[in-house]
């Protein structure tokens, strides 16, 4: 008899041949926990390495990314399963969407992704400032300076992100904390909660749950485990070619040691956080830097409680019960993607 292993065993024992197809769900959600776990193995052995203070951040990670054998991949590795993470989680979540996966009895899940794509953000964000170069000046002074224009309670949040009234020699010490403590564990936890509700939620959404309760119909094909493994085994390993060609190709920058005692005249978010720029450009603080971000997460979140609370369209693209749900999704996205597009073009 063939033993399956402990991987297989993490997976349902069959699923559904149809919802398994690439064209369905594109590995989406399996290749967000395989770069999160490239993203862990790397950050690791980066850790050796790393010492997280003023004197010596900058210059450590100048000596894993020169000195150190090997340090120059396993640091390209890291950037770009970070950067590859947050479009694949984009995407999954754009996936869900226009298959109607995030209704009953999914929508607590559904919650825990939005949250996953949050941390999966600042985890990025907070890694950044950890090369404390130049690159990140304007990002980290910026960022944490929207958090003062809070009525009432903001320089207290402000003091217990930075660790002080202003960016000091805590600073750097705080954010690695923040970075492995206060964020990788707590994203690590909700991904397994996450995981774990697509299993007690039935599985990957399907039409065959609602099928197989109608008398009559002849039960839809299904794949097992094994080749459910097999094929994201193959995933893995292309996503692994790529993340070491992109590496190759483009190893990740890193500037001088920053002083982050004033803004730099170049404004310079992060790739992910242009559109927060751009729409900082245009208003104040409080509203465009925080307000509306928070309040289209919140919009996001709701989507299966207030915008689109039917229970049929479940597994179909573009389903006509989730068309407002769908339109509200594509909205921020393509909104997002514009604001990015305006931010990234010469002032």
């Amino acid at each position: 008899m063939k033993q399956s292993s402990f991987f297989h065993h993490l997976h349902p024992v069959t699923i559904p041949e149809r919802e398994s197809r690439f064209r369905y769900t594109f590995g989406l959600g399996g290749l967000s926990v395989y770069l999160f776990i490239v993203l862990a193995v790397t950050g690791a052995l980066e850790l050796f390495y790393y010492v997280p203070s003023v004197d010596r951040a900058n210059s450590s990670v100048q000596t894993i990314q020169y000195l150190v054998p090997f340090g120059w991949l396993v640091r390209g590795v890291h950037y770009w399963a970070a950067q590859a993470l947050i479009v694949i989680v984009i995407l999954h979540m754009l996936r869900v969407t226009f298959t109607g996966s995030y209704k009953r009895p999914r929508r607590f899940n559904w919650l825990l992704g939005v949250s996953l794509l949050v941390f999966v953000l600042l985890l990025t964000f907070t890694g950044l400032v950890l090369r404390w170069d130049t690159d990140i000046e304007w990002a980290l002074l910026v960022g944490t300076n929207l958090l003062k224009s809070i009525p009432l309670i903001g320089n207290d949040i402000y003091g217990a992100v930075v660790g002080g009234q202003e960016i000091n020699v805590d600073t750097v010490v705080r954010f690695y904390g923040w970075h492995i403590f206060g964020l990788a564990l707590l994203a690590f936890f909700v991904m397994v909660w996450h995981a774990f509700r697509v299993r007690r939620d039935g599985g990957i959404s399907s039409q065959s749950t609602r099928a197989a309760q109608t008398p009559g119909d002849t039960p839809r094909p299904r794949i097992s485990r094994d080749e459910l493994v097999r094929k994201e085994a193959l995933g893995a390993l292309i996503v692994t070619i790529g993340l070491l060609a992109l590496t190759l190709a483009f190893p990740p920058s890193i500037g001088p040691v920053g002083n982050f005692r004033q803004l730099t005249e170049q404004a310079a978010a992060p790739w992910f956080f242009v559109w927060v720029q751009q729409l900082l450009r245009w208003g104040d603080p409080l509203p465009m830097g925080l307000l509306i971000p928070i309040g289209l997460i919140v919009i996001i979140a709701l989507i299966p409680y207030a915008i689109d609370r039917s229970q049929t369209g479940v597994a179909r693209w573009f389903n006509r019960e989730g068309r407002v749900a769908q339109l509200v999704i594509a909205a921020i996205v393509v909104g997002m993607i514009v604001l990015t597009l305006l931010g990234l073009m010469p002032a």
